[in-house]
């Protein structure tokens, strides 16, 4: 059973890379893909709320489904929807084409989201060790690769489809081929959504319980969006940087949500996962302080990389405290709380925006850093509890997890 662990891990592992190759190659070429549907600014927004939105559906759409299939199954078949999806964007040329694509795009994301993370936490379960962050540092991982793949693409100026095309003709087989290593919860352990759950520890979710979760995530996603969408702009118009310097914030962010994450596992099993998540939100906080209060361009950039360094291990790790909250219905618990993901990144950038227009920008960037502060306040609900990851109780690396899903 062994090997059939670590087979399941090293495919989840790179479905998360995909993952976050295929994200980043969409989103780092808005302006392209602005240019070659004639999408005006007014309208521009109203196309990026609606993938997150829809990715939301997803979601909540996979809470249900995942009661009838394995989320082995979900993940399996949504993942080449989504680069389908992606190739769709870049073959188009008229507007109805790119709505549609790009709504494929969401609801097929949320499913994947969902499903991901799903497995990682049964499997971090399997291990009865911490392995949650070194799934999402093969994300950031992807998404430097698909960054540096949009950027070879802009500089040789080929088209949106001359792009993706050969990213998607080798990552769509590749992933097809080890979705069949993917290792779903066993039965016997309860993690289905739909029963086998100990009394008030998962038979249903409540959500009151989840709230504090939730708020994590969305608290999170507040601050990733805040570096995605203006860490750029921050530099060129608040700190008189290059339009070239200015993308140096969120590459260095990137790269140090992949060192923060490489190395977060074992400072869960160390040290436990409250303590990781507090350090975590009191690094990335003193991040924002740091951009807020930068006199230059080169500072600010120092204070993207604290920020990255610490932000990185509160989503992971999130994921894996709904799943021990909710041990016999983690799949729901998972599913709901994705949903929030797309809530903050859908609050971040105009919130950040906002502010900074009634005020300044500045002051703008103490918001987030308050928000993620909070994470403190519910830093115990990432207690471990029946599992005990990382306190010295870890269960055998054997343990049984059922049937792998190549055959279901």
């Amino acid at each position: 059973m062994t090997d059939v662990l670590r087979r399941g891990r090293a495919s989840l592992a790179f479905s998360f890379l995909v993952q976050g190759a295929t994200f980043a190659l969409l989103v780092t070429r808005i302006p392209a893909i602005q240019d070659r549907y004639g999408i005006s600014d007014g309208l521009l927004p109203v196309f990026l709320a609606a993938v997150p939105i829809l990715a939301g559906v997803g979601s909540v759409a996979t809470e249900h489904l995942v009661k009838r299939v394995p989320p082995s199954r979900v993940l399996r078949w949504s993942q080449p929807v989504v680069l389908l999806a992606l190739l769709g964007v870049g073959a188009g040329d008229a507007l109805w084409q790119v709505g549609l694509s790009l709504g494929a795009f969401g609801l097929a994301v949320g499913a994947l989201d969902a499903s991901m993370n799903m497995l990682g936490v049964s499997l971090q379960r399997a291990y009865g060790r911490s392995i949650m962050l070194g799934f999402h540092a093969a994300y950031s991982l992807g998404g430097i690769v698909g960054a540096s793949l949009a950027w070879a693409g802009a500089h040789w100026d080929l088209s949106l489809f001359v792009s993706y095309l050969p990213v998607v003709a080798v990552l769509l087989p590749a992933a097809l081929i080890g979705s069949r290593w993917y290792v779903d919860a066993g039965q016997g352990e309860g993690e289905r959504g739909d029963g086998g759950a100990e009394p008030g520890e998962g038979g249903a979710v409540v959500f009151k319980l989840l709230l504090p979760l939730c708020l994590v995530m969305t608290f999170a996603y507040i601050g990733d969006s805040t570096v995605s969408n203006w860490s750029a702009k921050y530099l060129q118009d608040v700190l008189g940087s290059s339009e070239q310097v200015s993308t140096v914030p969120y590459n260095v962010y990137m790269v140090m949500t992949l060192i923060g994450r490489g190395l977060g596992d074992a400072g869960v099993r160390r040290f436990g996962a409250v303590a990781v998540v507090r350090a975590g939100a009191v690094v990335a906080a003193l991040g924002f302080a740091v951009v807020a209060v930068a006199p230059g361009a080169w500072i600010g950039i120092l204070g993207f990389t604290v920020l990255g360094v610490g932000l990185c291990v509160i989503v992971p790790q999130t994921f894996a405290a709904a799943g021990r909250l909710f041990p016999g219905a983690s799949d729901t618990a998972v599913a709901r709380l994705n949903v929030f993901n797309y809530v903050g990144f859908l609050i971040g950038s105009p919130l950040v925006g906002a502010i900074g227009d009634a005020w300044n920008y500045r002051g703008a960037m103490l918001v987030p850093m308050a928000l993620v502060l909070v994470t403190l306040v519910y830093a115990r609900s990432f207690a471990p509890k029946a599992a005990r990851y990382g306190d010295g109780h870890e269960r055998p690396r054997t343990a049984d997890v059922g049937r792998g899903s190549n055959g279901l």
